[in-house]
């Protein structure tokens, strides 16, 4: 078991290193391709068996570092594989050999790595050391190139991580001095033991804005709008795809096996941050002129709904965060990879300056509109489904002025999809956009509509075979409602 919930952190790694000694395209989308069978190895195994844990080097846990895997984490290694291979594909043709050459592929697969650290660990202190890979290989990619706005954009970066992980670190220091224990399961055990649940609420706080950081919500979220659209579009999309959901999961794992000693306080704060979320992202969306730019607001508007499933803190309601994190983790890596795609086409990501790809690439509009929908909630889409499972969580606990907000804006994010829609694809295309791309270029974007066709066809599937999904995301959401499963696997059955 333990080469199991390893394989996830030793694969890109050891990809990371052969790519750096070997510096050859395909062999780190070989190694994705590995990543992904072994993600989907544990995965099966989660599912068949339920929660699984690894004591590393023999330590008994709550003492030594532990691995463990449950529905969530198995399904959040699994997304990044997929996510992982579909945007290793599409960086194939797009990013530049001088940008290899700064080493590009061996910081995506300590990206990877890093991500799979973070879903993976069973304590506090190995999840801050993840996340300070991931902000690493971040803050390289973010500045690939040197370009001045990328680099401006890594300096927001920075200094908001920085911040925040400094917090965070805190926060972990001041909860081994209330509790002697950093590992997860056991601090489920041990906050109940706390007498002084004042600086607990206080600590479950300091916890909610140092991962609100990373996670984008409100109102720490401005550091997407202004990175997201800056890089190459692979690393744009590897990051509104996955990496603000590292933070999601962060806030998820502590809010429902470590802070749940005053509920009624801090998801009742987690259910207003949830709603302003989702209100001032799509706000930001609808108002912005450029793919990219409206793509990151919409990042945050989603987010939004995520930490809604978990501040409704219902069985029903978790499922729908869970869901919601595969779905958004599919939908939005495929708009910004079409982005990517579209500007290439016509040489600019800003709306004015497209148009007439309806005409001149109907595949490729129709990919954009499966995912279009999907984002927005039409059915049979996946994004109607999450949609639908949250509005209903609300709506069964009382908070129908939280279901009216994830309704109106949904239509908002529909009204924003349609200006995309209109501006890129079904308007003529505008004088200053230059005259339309010869047929040798359909040749040239081939490779990457493979991921963008692959995306879009998880999306559709998802929709229309939804019965397992929504069982596993059941199973997901009963196991954070009641973590003894969890714990028991990490401590051993006698705890």
């Amino acid at each position: 078991m333990s080469w199991l919930l390893a394989a996830p952190i030793l694969i890109p790694l050891a990809t990371a290193v052969a790519t750096f000694l070997v510096p050859v395209r395909w062999l780190g989308a070989a190694g994705v391709i590995a990543l992904l069978a072994a993600d989907a190895m544990l995965l099966a195994r989660v599912a068949s068996d339920g929660v699984v844990a690894a004591q590393i080097a023999g330590w008994p846990a709550p003492f030594g570092i532990t691995l463990v895997a449950d529905h969530l984490s198995a399904l959040m290694v699994v997304i990044t594989g997929v996510m992982g291979l579909a945007t290793a594909l599409y960086a194939l043709p797009e990013i530049d050999r001088r940008r290899r050459a700064y080493g590009f592929e061996p910081l995506f697969q300590l990206l990877l790595a890093g991500m799979g650290g973070a879903f993976l660990t069973g304590d506090l202190f190995n999840l801050y050391v993840w996340f300070e890979v991931i902000v690493i290989a971040s803050f390289a990619l973010l500045a690939l190139g040197g370009d001045l706005r990328q680099l401006e954009a890594t300096v927001k970066y920075a200094v908001l991580n920085l911040v925040s992980t400094a917090l965070l670190l805190s926060g972990i220091g001041l909860l081994y001095g209330l509790t002697g224990t950093l590992n997860m399961a056991d601090l489920h055990l041990q906050v109940r033991a706390v007498e002084n649940l004042g600086l607990l609420t206080g600590i479950a706080m300091l916890f909610i804005v140092a991962i609100g950081v990373k996670a984008a919500i409100f109102p720490l979220f401005f550091w997407i709008p202004a990175s997201y659209h800056t890089p190459p579009v692979a690393i744009s999309a590897i990051f509104a795809g996955l990496v603000t959901k590292v933070g999601v999961y962060a806030l998820v794992r502590v809010f429902t096996l470590i802070f749940t000693h005053d509920v009624g306080y801090t998801h009742t704060i987690l259910l207003v941050v949830a709603a302003f979320t989702m209100v001032t992202g799509v706000l930001g969306a609808v108002s912005q002129n450029e793919f990219r730019r409206i793509l990151s607001f919409h990042s945050v508007s989603q987010i939004g709904y995520m930490v809604l499933g978990l501040a409704l803190f219902t069985p029903l309601a978790l499922a729908g965060a869970i869901f919601f994190m595969a779905h958004h983790s599919v939908v939005k890596t495929n708009l910004f990879l079409v982005s990517g795609v579209a500007a290439r086409l016509a040489g600019s990501f800003q709306l004015k300056r497209l148009g007439g790809l309806y005409q001149e690439r109907p595949l490729l509009a129709s990919l954009f509109l499966v995912s279009a929908f999907s984002l927005g909630g039409i059915p049979p889409f996946t994004g109607f489904w999450g949609k639908l499972i949250l509005v209903r969580a609300s709506l069964e606990v009382g908070h129908y002025l939280l279901a009216a907000v994830a309704l109106g804006v949904g239509l908002l994010t529909l009204l924003s999809m349609a200006k995309i829609w209109a501006e890129v694809f079904w308007k003529a295309r505008p004088a200053e956009a230059g005259p339309a791309p010869p047929p040798a270029a359909l040749a040239e974007t081939a490779l990457l509509l493979v991921p963008i066709v692959g995306l879009a066809a998880l999306t559709f599937a998802g929709g229309i075979w939804l019965e397992p999904i929504f069982d596993f995301m059941s199973q997901a959401g009963y196991s954070l409602r009641d973590p003894m499963l969890y714990v028991q696997a990490v401590l051993g059955t006698g705890r």
